[in-house]
C-alpha cells in the first residue's frame, strides 16, 4: 500500500503489455514452445489479473488490451478493485489499444487526451498506433496538489521505419507537453509508460533521456536498436516530418498557419496548393536534424542486471529475448542529467523509491519461457514506486 502525508504523496506505476489474444493467435509460430492450455484467453486473463491484485499498483498503463475483451472482462473486473479505467483503441480496424486504469480513491481525473499517430494524408503516418495521456490530482488533504501526467502508449512494432517510430514519438511528448504545461510556465511531473519497440541505448531510447538527437546520416533501420546491420536502408531525410504535422523540431505544437487557398487560372488544383504551402513553409523554417524535448526524463530500470551485468529483458518469445517496455519519469533535478531546456522543465519532479526486478533470458528459459503457468504475456509487468514532494 502507498501512504501520503501532508508533505509527500507515494504511489505505485505499473506498465504491462498483457499480449492480445488475436496477435497472439495470428502470430501462433512464436509460441510453439508453450503449452497450449496457457494460451487460451479462458486461462490468460484471470491469471493476468491474478497478477494486478497481486501487486496492488495505484495506476495501470496496459499495452495491447483487445477491444472486446476489455468491454466483458478487463474493464468490469478493474473496477470492481476500485480502479477507474480510461481506453484508447487503435485507428483502423486493429483490435487493440492502451488503456490507464487508476484508484479512484487515490486520485481524481483532471483530463483524458488520447493521441492518434494516423494521419491519412501524410505518407509517413498512415499506421494506426496510438497514446493516451491522463492528468491526474492526488487524493491528499490539502486545498491543492502538484497534478501529476500519465502517459501510454505503444510505439510501432517494425524495426525498418525508424522515421516512423520517431515521429510517433515526437507526437506522443508534443501532447504531454501540452497537457503537463502549468501557467507559471514549468511542467508538472510526468510517468511516460509503454512497449517502445526499441532497446536500451539506441537513438530513441537515448532521445528520450537526453531530449535531444541529431539523426543526420542515420540509418532508418538503426533508429530502434532490433537490427544490428543496416546494409541497404535509406538514410533518414531532414526534416523526419512535414511541416504540416504542426509539430516543432522540439516536439511541441505549433499554432496553426491557415491560409486561403485559391484555384488558379493555370488549373492548380487544392493539392497543389497545399504543396506548395508546405514547401513555403519548410522554405520559411530553420531546418535541421536536430531534435529536441524539454523534460528531464529517466529511466525506472538500469537495463543490466547489477551483480552479473547480464541485461534484464520485458519480452520474451521463440525468436528474441529483449528490453522494450520501459518507465521513465520525471527524475528530481540531483538525479537526472539535465537536459536542453530543462531549466524550465520542472518544478520538483519524482523520487524512485522502489521497483519490481526484471529477470535475465536464461531466467526465463528455465521456465519454458513467456508465455506459461505464472506468466501469461510473452512481456513481463514493469512496476515502480514514486514518492511525490507536495
Amino acid at each position: 500500500m502507498c501512504e501520503d502525508s501532508g508533505e509527500k504523496f507515494d504511489f505505485s506505476v505499473m506498465s504491462y503489455n498483457i499480449l492480445s489474444q488475436d496477435l497472439l493467435e495470428d502470430n501462433s509460430h512464436l509460441y510453439r514452445h508453450c503449452r497450449r492450455p496457457v494460451l487460451h484467453c479462458s486461462f490468460c486473463f484471470p491469471n493476468i489479473l491474478k497478477e494486478i491484485k497481486h501487486f496492488d499498483a495505484d495506476v495501470l498503463c496496459l499495452q495491447e488490451v483487445q477491444e472486446d475483451h476489455y468491454g466483458t472482462d478487463i474493464k468490469p473486473s478493474l473496477e470492481s478493485l476500485g480502479y477507474h479505467c480510461e481506453y484508447k483503441m487503435k485507428t483502423g480496424r486493429k483490435p487493440d489499444g492502451c488503456a490507464i486504469c487508476f484508484k479512484h480513491s487515490r486520485f481524481s481525473l483532471l483530463s483524458v487526451n488520447p493521441v492518434e499517430f494516423c494521419r491519412r494524408v501524410i505518407p509517413l503516418l498512415d499506421l494506426d498506433n496510438i497514446g493516451l495521456v491522463l492528468l491526474l490530482q492526488p487524493s491528499v488533504p490539502r486545498a491543492a496538489s502538484p497534478s501529476i501526467c500519465i502517459a501510454n502508449t505503444h510505439l510501432l512494432y517494425s524495426p525498418r521505419r525508424g522515421d516512423i517510430k520517431l515521429t510517433q514519438l515526437a507526437m506522443l511528448l508534443a501532447e504531454i507537453s501540452s497537457v503537463a504545461h502549468q501557467k507559471d510556465g514549468s511542467f508538472c511531473p510526468i510517468v511516460i509508460c509503454g512497449d517502445f519497440n526499441s532497446v536500451p541505448g539506441s537513438p530513441l531510447y537515448s532521445f528520450i533521456k537526453e531530449g535531444k538527437l541529431n539523426y543526420e546520416g542515420l540509418a532508418i533501420g538503426k533508429v530502434s536498436g532490433q537490427e544490428q546491420s543496416s546494409r541497404g536502408q535509406r538514410i533518414l531525410s531532414i526534416p523526419i516530418w512535414p511541416p504540416n504535422l504542426g509539430i516543432s523540431q522540439n516536439c511541441v505544437y505549433e499554432a496553426p498557419q491557415v491560409s486561403r487557398v485559391e484555384k488558379t487560372d493555370s488549373g492548380s488544383d487544392l493539392a497543389e496548393a497545399q504543396q506548395e504551402k508546405t514547401e513555403g513553409l519548410m522554405a520559411a523554417e530553420n531546418v535541421s536534424s536536430r531534435l529536441h524535448h524539454h523534460f528531464s526524463l529517466s529511466s525506472v530500470y538500469s537495463h543490466y542486471l547489477p551483480d552479473t551485468g547480464l541485461p534484464e529483458v520485458t519480452t520474451c518469445h521463440s525468436q528474441s529475448a529483449i528490453t522494450v517496455d520501459y518507465i521513465f519519469y520525471s527524475a528530481e533535478k540531483e538525479d537526472a542529467a539535465r537536459g536542453p531546456g530543462a531549466e524550465d522543465a520542472l518544478v520538483g519532479g519524482l523520487k524512485l523509491l522502489a521497483r519490481l526486478s526484471l529477470l535475465t533470458e536464461q531466467d526465463l528459459w528455465t521456465v519454458n519461457g513467456p508465455p506459461n503457468e505464472h506468466n501469461s504475456s510473452d512481456h513481463l509487468p514493469l512496476l515502480a514506486k514514486f514518492r511525490l514532494e507536495l
